[in-house]
């Protein structure tokens, strides 16, 4: 598998939310097999919206980010169907990174045969816990680079009481002033850790400057081919279109990652209308919106 570029990038349809789907999308504390199959048709679903959408993505490459509790039948097709296929191997739900399936992982993993290996962490440099989730990461890490299979590094930094307070609990300003440097010293905790991964999903960034600096250092020491792309944090159409054209004009980035933005409406519909066709077209348009985006802005 080639490495995705500015001139190929990756478009990748996030799937892989199963507590917040779970919880959130159908209410559901512990599914019963009912409730799980409706999760799995609702995942199918959605695939199949990628499906209809994967001849108007221009340059992009289609992939998925499935997980195997909910999305084991898009995880085949999507081998089949020649999309590129990440899956996610962090504990749902957690706030500290665990591995789901433990010691089981590298079962699981050449089970699926992903072309990459997604982690979700949330971390922030006044975290004390720093080290409870890198020593796991690095070992992870250091498998992953055995046995040639890419790491895909999905960093969320939440604030600190301290830090929002610093622009006046002013959210977006947090975004625009104090993440992204934060970003910067996360990603390099992780590289003098030895996690090494071979793209970083990011959120999104308000400023080209901004962006430059979180690729310069993903690279930093010689890691030139290491990329980043953009997460979609379930963010309105318009922010995430800024995001977007800004992440798409830095050298560095080479695409992005977008779930909830794209299919979370469209599917809580389809619970009370029981309307497929219309969940499949409305993932395509919006799927397809995101790629033109991206691409109209490199």
């Amino acid at each position: 598998m080639d490495l995705p570029s500015a001139a190929h990038p990756l478009m990748i349809l996030a799937l892989d939310h199963r507590d917040s789907f779970e919880k959130s999308l159908f209410h559901a504390e512990h599914p019963d097999p009912e409730q799980l199959a409706r999760m799995r048709a609702a995942k199918t679903l959605v695939y199949e919206g990628l499906l209809a959408a994967r001849d108007n993505l221009g340059d992009g490459v289609p992939g998925v980010l499935v997980d195997e509790l909910l999305g084991a039948d898009v995880q085949k097709r999507a081998k089949d169907d020649g999309v590129v296929l990440a899956i996610p191997v962090e504990r749902s739900g957690e706030k500290l990174f665990a591995l789901e399936y433990g010691e089981e992982t590298p079962a699981h993993i050449a089970a699926s045969r992903p072309d990459y290996v997604k982690v979700l962490v949330r971390m922030n440099p006044d975290d004390t816990d720093k080290e409870v989730q890198l020593q796991p990461l690095a070992e992870l890490s250091t498998w992953l680079r055995s046995v040639r299979v890419p790491f895909l590094y999905e960093l969320l930094v939440p604030a600190s009481e301290a830090q929002l307070a610093s622009v006046g609990g002013d959210r977006d300003a947090y975004d625009r002033e104090v993440r992204p440097g934060l970003v910067v010293e996360v990603i390099k905790a992780n590289q003098d850790a030895g996690v090494e991964p071979a793209l970083w999903k990011i959120e999104g960034l308000e400023t080209a400057d901004a962006a430059r600096e979180v690729v310069r250092a993903a690279r930093a020491g010689g890691r030139d081919g290491v990329g980043c792309i953009v997460l979609g944090r379930d963010a309105p159409r318009e922010r995430l279109d800024h995001w977007l054209t800004v992440a798409a004009a830095v050298d560095g980035f080479v695409g992005f990652a977008i779930g909830r933005s794209i299919w979370e409406d469209a599917l809580e519909q389809q619970l009370t209308d029981g309307d497929e066709a219309r969940v499949i077209a409305t993932v395509k348009d919006n799927y397809t919106h995101f790629a033109h985006t991206y691409l109209g802005a490199r």
